[in-house]
């Protein structure tokens, strides 16, 4: 699966302008901390709660390695979502 493919700047950028972060973490990873504003929708619930992101924005992902975010981007652009950014690791976030 492919890793980061969007920088910190680039991230915060986008959120500014209306992009959604989504958070592909376990509830309980996200209930121990998640980014400001994300959305949780873990890996394996992609499926069935894709609907609750809106696929005329853009998307980040982000989770602790870059793997799940890396799956869940691919996941995501085969269900239809056409702008899915990986942010690797949330602690990327906090690089810039």
């Amino acid at each position: 699966m492919s890793l980061q493919d969007i920088s910190c700047a680039e991230a915060k950028t986008m959120i500014q302008q209306g992009a959604q972060l989504v958070d592909v973490r376990s509830q309980s990873e996200f209930f121990q901390g998640a980014l400001p504003d994300a959305i949780s929708l873990p890996l394996e619930a992609i499926d069935q709660q894709a609907t609750t992101i809106d696929k005329e924005r853009p998307v980040i992902v982000y989770c602790v390695t870059g793997r799940r975010s890396g799956m869940a981007q691919a996941r995501l652009r085969e269900i239809g979502f056409t702008a899915v950014h990986n942010l690797g690791s949330f602690r990327s976030f906090f690089a810039c």
